[in-house]
């Protein structure tokens, strides 16, 4: 009796290390033993790889950077991924400040080694788990898993939607560099600008000259917003190498952002689609107010399958399907999804979130498991529609890539580059970054370099 009274003082002990009660000060990052902020960032990086097959279940394991298998050995890092995190070269040995994955703690006059993490945190204790609950657990986590794509495009709205609503004018020169950083991120599709009425949207009166400033990038897609055949006949004298039509499920929307109703905004596409058909330029389609609307509320699925099936059958390559006003939940979005993916094949749809409520990565992650892999997204969360109050920017490319790449999805774009173009953009917009990844990623940085200093 001793003994397990010994023994389960020790574990209280043990445990005390890691817990703190309601009055004590919560334990923050710079107070954890022998872990520098770099290695603890590492661990929720690009390199964290996604769990598969007997694997899948352990998500402390995949989280914390690798992969166990049964054998409670991580492996299997995302070796091209190691440079997403450009800090990383400023790790600290671990044998010179204490190691991550082995610590050494006294309690009493005995010490107890805790082995590599994995062994310590990702092993299954069998005399605590039967086969049925793990079997259970295992199809939990499949369910999870199943549907979500290896890979995943991003869309990047930035310099267009991301700017179209700031009130100070953004100097062209100004657009033309965001539009050249992001491009050097790996971003495989800009929206670079739009073709409508300067009156309507006075900051993106110089898409003329907007194009012209890109007109020597390649490898990469510059689509451009054309309301209507004037919009597109000027985009097409820019250069313009692909377009987008933008409908709304919406009547009430549709009128207020378009001046027409939605069925004369799908005639006008027509005509636009048929003349793009012609001279062989792609023509993305986009749905706005796809759960709510400012002014009329909820928006019924239906509405919304059925504007999305006639952007698709004048022939839209793609349907960007738009929250507005940024309302949705994951349970509307599943609601929507399932509408408009009986209609329309779910490769040829993506999604498009504001963050009024904080609701875009819960909704991008639901979409993932619906099978949806294109998401719009923002550099630095700029955003907002001028015909929406209250309506908040788009979520956050930076963090959309963060989330995606702690799941195990590739993108191929460079975080840390997109980061500095968000950097960039806000310095000269004097104001802050809407994505809390490149806040929080800042400050890490920022405590790398006074680790080196020190």
């Amino acid at each position: 009796m001793r003994k397990w009274k010994d023994l389960s003082v020790a574990v209280l002990v043990l445990a005390s290390a890691f817990t703190m009660s309601s009055v004590e000060e919560p334990l923050g990052l710079d107070k954890l033993p022998s872990m520098s902020t770099i290695d603890r960032i590492q661990r929720f990086s690009s390199g964290a790889c996604r769990p598969i097959g007997d694997d899948i279940g352990m998500g402390i394991c995949w989280i914390e950077g690798g992969r166990s298998s049964l054998s409670n050995s991580c492996r299997e890092y995302d070796e091209d991924a190691r440079e997403t995190f450009p800090w990383r070269r400023h790790r600290k040995d671990a044998s010179q400040k204490g190691s991550v994955n082995k610590r050494t703690m006294s309690i009493g006059s005995k010490k107890f080694v805790t082995g590599d993490f994995c062994d310590s945190h990702c092993s299954s204790s069998p005399e605590y788990q039967t086969e049925s609950s793990s079997h259970h657990i295992q199809n939990m986590a499949n369910k999870f898993w199943n549907g979500i794509p290896k890979f995943v495009k991003i869309v990047e709205v930035g310099p267009r939607d991301g700017l179209q609503n700031e009130k100070d004018m953004v100097p062209t020169s100004v657009k033309v560099e965001l539009i050249h950083r992001l491009v050097s991120s790996g971003l495989p599709v800009v929206e670079a600008t739009s073709f409508v009425s300067p009156t309507r949207v006075p900051q993106l009166s110089d898409a003329t000259e907007v194009m012209e400033g890109v007109r020597n990038l390649e490898g990469v897609r510059l689509p451009v917003l054309t309301p209507n055949m004037k919009g597109f006949r000027a985009a097409v004298a820019a250069g313009a190498k692909e377009v987008a039509v933008f409908a709304s499920a919406s009547e009430s929307f549709s009128k207020s952002n378009i001046n027409c109703s939605i069925e004369e905004s799908l005639d006008r596409y027509r005509a636009v689609t048929s003349a793009a058909k012609e001279l062989g330029i792609p023509v993305r389609g986009y749905v706005s107010c796809v759960v709510g609307c400012p002014t009329e509320g909820a928006i019924p699925p239906y509405k919304v399958a059925y504007v999305a099936k006639q952007l698709y059958d004048m022939g839209c390559f793609e349907i960007s399907l738009g929250d507005t006003i940024g309302v949705a939940t994951p349970g509307t979005v599943v609601q929507m999804l399932e509408a408009v993916m009986a209609v329309v094949p779910v490769d040829k749809l993506a999604v498009h979130f504001h963050d009024t409520y904080g609701q875009s990565l819960p909704n991008i992650l639901v979409s993932l498991q619906m099978g949806i892999s294109t998401i719009d997204s923002s550099v630095a969360g700029l955003g907002g529609c001028p015909y929406a109050k209250g309506a908040s920017g788009n979520v956050a490319t930076e963090d959309v890539l963060y989330m995606l790449h702690g799941l195990g999805i590739k993108t191929n774009v460079d975080l840390a580059k997109v980061i500095s173009a968000g950097n960039f953009i806000n310095n000269h917009l004097g104001r802050p970054s809407g994505s809390k990844t490149a806040i929080a990623l800042g400050r890490v940085a920022a405590d790398a370099s006074k680790i080196e200093q020190d």
